[in-house]
């Protein structure tokens, strides 16, 4: 028996309940939403899927969850420069979530942006152990090189570490195919204005986030030790401490079972070292 909450039932947090329910990956699911009309609307329509789980709305019960996303808050939009604008309003409603999680042990996903910096105050100020608490953003950020090298006729698969943001770091020295320095920095241009043109277009990323999601959801749920890109409290790992960033990690029921330390050339460990930094000196004007 699997319990997931999903806490910001918006259409990022909307989505992956749906999807978790109907791939089987959840037994049961708690949702919460501060706008109560959408919150008791989202637990209509999961209802009426007519599926074997139960939809409750009783944020009590975040305790006895197994895994707990939090997806609440300012998503971007085209007039947001950067994920880490949205720092300020999105601190508060982590605040108020921290208050939900008073004897919560089980697996914390976290989903809003800024993604590394709410992360590591989430283990800054919850007192779970590092294992439990992961921040989503590296599996997408990965996918979206593996479409840029597609485009390009390169067919691997690319892996970005690093900030789910301006200071990503896309692991070119993992790649069979040798790509010129030029072409490497148009790439990384590239990947830093993929979710915009999304954002643009439609409104809001949706499709990819969600099932990057709930494919993290199911390594937890399943106990897969799937190896996935995402953001983990590093203490030494990288020679970095007292942050969160995007790495490959084995996940499973336990959350993060391991913190893979990959060798890295000089550009990719010296973009490590520049997020890293970057997210500490966020992070510091966080109260």
């Amino acid at each position: 028996m699997v319990t997931l909450c999903v806490y910001g039932t918006g259409r990022i947090g909307g989505c992956v309940a749906n999807l978790a329910s109907s791939l089987g990956i959840i037994d049961d699911l708690v949702i919460h939403d501060t706008n109560k009309p959408f919150l008791r609307a989202q637990e209509l329509d999961l209802n009426h899927a007519d599926r074997d789980i139960s939809v409750s709305t009783d944020i009590r019960r975040i305790p006895d969850c197994d895994i707990c996303i939090f997806s609440a808050g300012l998503p971007r939009d085209s007039s947001v420069k950067s994920r880490t604008a949205l720092l300020d309003s999105n601190i508060t409603v982590a605040k108020e979530f921290i208050q939900n999680l008073t004897g919560f042990t089980g697996i914390l996903i976290t989903i809003t942006n800024p993604v590394d910096c709410l992360n590591t105050y989430f283990w800054k100020k919850t007192g779970l152990p590092r294992e439990h608490i992961i921040g989503f953003g590296g599996q997408l950020d990965s996918a979206r090189f593996t479409y840029n090298l597609n485009e390009r006729g390169i067919h691997e698969k690319g892996t970005v570490l690093g900030q789910h943001g301006e200071c990503q770091v896309p692991v070119f020295s993992r790649l069979q195919t040798d790509i010129p320095e030029n072409t490497r920095d148009i790439i990384l241009s590239e990947l830093k204005d993929a979710s915009m043109e999304v954002i643009k277009g439609k409104g809001a990323t949706e499709y990819g986030p969600c099932w990057h999601i709930t494919r993290l959801v199911q390594a937890i749920a399943q106990d897969r030790r799937d190896l996935l890109i995402c953001s983990c409290i590093l203490q030494g790992e990288y020679a970095i401490s007292d942050c969160s960033l995007g790495v490959p990690a084995i996940i499973g029921a336990n959350g993060i079972h391991n913190i893979l330390e990959w060798s890295l050339n000089a550009t990719e460990k010296e973009g490590m070292n520049i997020a890293a930094e970057y997210v500490r000196d966020v992070c510091r004007n966080i109260a």
